[in-house]
């Protein structure tokens, strides 16, 4: 049977995973979410000697149920491959007495290789099968990471063009480099005056702008996005919860049916809806913890029912958490409002006029899988040196506010459970960052001069992505303010 989407702003229309694929947002604004999550049709124990490859059509043929088994095997084949620098695709390295799953070993050294790498394939795939004959313009605001990973997805894939915004001065020096150098006939890099949310805030305008889609299918365009709101981006991130578990439970770390509890760093909350959704297809996941940064507007909103995104944006040692908006959290709160869409879109309403929404008190009840929790840059900086220190060690520092949210959370809760962290960059991708957390003598020296210090220490080879990255040509160096997004898009375009 066809699983089919629908808006959580809208509950009467439903498109098939193709076509939401293909659209990114619903035509109302809202975001697709399939109609109920599917059960896994295999056992922990059939998959646990299955390749990650053998996983992702396991977990994406329950979700995808309009792609033949043909075409989704070669969206999975075509995605993980020799992009990545491991053929396990996304190892578990056990640290100290917790599980870090390493989403890091793809083209651009981030955990949005997951599902970027795929995310092309799939929606080329989906265009062929709704006979689209405009060619695809990609329209991303990125934090840093998401930039590089569409990039190096949709670079000179015919019928595609992308166009990616980025907040100046919001992002690392090498996940600038990596945008800016990026090659690709099709490729449009922009540095905007502003932040991540204004850059987010101006693609969805964007998107919700008739005008401007008129313009373009009149000039043979059409938008979709690589964002997290893209539903072929959450679906192939459900796969590594899975993945991790059955990995757990063939190496004997676990025993069958045992409870684990994940923590995820998350700013857009797309990484940790994926391992909610995980739990509901029947892996067993205990608590899902959210782990923030200083911008903890999840950490408030789990604490309190109130999300308030009226405070003062910090930018801190990990930019790609740094997020007042939290896009895909729309889908958790249409879930918890029990799919009603008009409930979803008066909260949505809210936070667009005011900024902020308190959820109901029976609402509050279904968030009883989850927990939050933040760190401040110095207990970042502490965890990233400790734990070297005590194990030799490095982890970026996304992945550090994950790990020390999760063991404040053992102490406080008294839960001793396993717990898997979600790793979300290499530490080669935030070098300053990791390395004068470190040593405080790092602090001044010269970000590409700490590459191969950072090797050294950790005895790890260098990552290809950063490599290339060392002597390349900057390619893009096209800035606007924020308010001036559409007409770029239409410079860019020649529309």
């Amino acid at each position: 049977m066809n699983l089919l989407y629908k808006s959580t702003r809208n509950s009467e229309k439903t498109v098939t995973a193709s076509e939401a694929i293909l659209k990114g947002l619903a035509d109302d604004g809202g975001l697709f979410v399939p109609e109920y999550i599917p059960k896994l049709d295999v056992t922990m124990d059939e998959l646990k000697g299955m390749t990650y490859q053998e996983t992702a059509y396991a977990v994406m043929k329950q979700f995808l149920t309009d792609f033949t088994e043909e075409e989704l095997k070669h969206c999975i084949d075509s995605a993980y491959d020799s992009k990545f620098d491991t053929e396990v695709i996304a190892p578990l390295v056990k640290v100290e007495d917790t599980y870090h799953l390493e989403l890091f070993h793809g083209a651009t050294i981030a955990f949005k290789d997951m599902a970027l790498s795929i995310l092309p394939h799939l929606l080329t795939t989906a265009a062929r099968k709704n006979h689209v004959t405009k060619d695809i313009v990609i329209l991303t605001a990125t934090s840093g990471d998401t930039g590089k990973a569409a990039l190096a997805g949709f670079a000179d894939v015919p019928g595609t063009k992308i166009i990616v915004f980025y907040p100046k001065g919001g992002v690392s020096r090498v996940q600038e480099l990596q945008m800016v150098t990026q090659k690709g006939e099709n490729t449009s890099v922009v540095a905007i005056h502003g932040n991540f949310d204004n850059a987010q805030s101006g693609v969805k305008a964007l998107f919700e702008d008739k005008e401007l889609e008129k313009e373009l299918s009149d000039a043979g365009y059409q938008f979709s996005s690589a964002n997290s709101i893209n539903i072929g981006r959450l679906v192939p991130q459900v796969v590594y919860y899975v993945y991790a578990y059955a990995k757990l439970l063939e190496n004997e770390e676990i025993t069958s049916g045992e409870e684990i509890n994940v923590t995820v760093p998350t700013g857009n909350f797309g990484n940790i809806l994926a391992a909610y959704y995980a739990k509901q297809m029947g892996v067993p996941i205990a608590k899902l913890i959210c782990a923030s940064n200083e911008n903890k507007v999840l950490f408030d909103f789990f604490r309190t029912g109130v999300y308030d995104r009226n405070r003062e944006f910090i930018l801190t040692s990990s930019p790609s958490m740094d997020i007042l908006i939290s896009s895909n959290l729309e889908r958790l709160i249409y879930t918890i409002a029990g799919q009603d869409a008009k409930k979803n879109s008066e909260l949505m309403e809210q936070l667009k006029v005011k900024g902020s929404y308190e959820i109901t008190p029976e609402m509050k009840e279904r968030l009883a899988d989850f927990e939050g929790g933040y760190a401040t840059e110095e207990e970042t900086k502490e965890t990233i040196r400790t734990t070297y220190e005590k194990t030799g060690y490095v982890m970026d520092t996304h992945t550090a506010v994950a790990a020390y949210v999760c063991a404040q959370y053992r102490k406080n809760s008294g839960d001793d459970k396993k717990c898997l962290v979600a790793s979300t960059a290499s530490p080669y991708k935030f070098i300053h960052s990791v390395m004068s957390a470190i040593d405080e003598k790092y602090a001044d020296v010269d970000e590409f001069e700490l590459i191969d210090e950072l090797s050294r220490i950790s005895g790890t080879a260098v990552p290809k992505a950063i490599e290339e990255i060392r002597n390349a040509d900057i390619r893009h160096t096209k800035e606007c303010d924020a308010d001036a997004m559409k007409d770029t898009v239409k410079e860019i375009l020649g529309v």
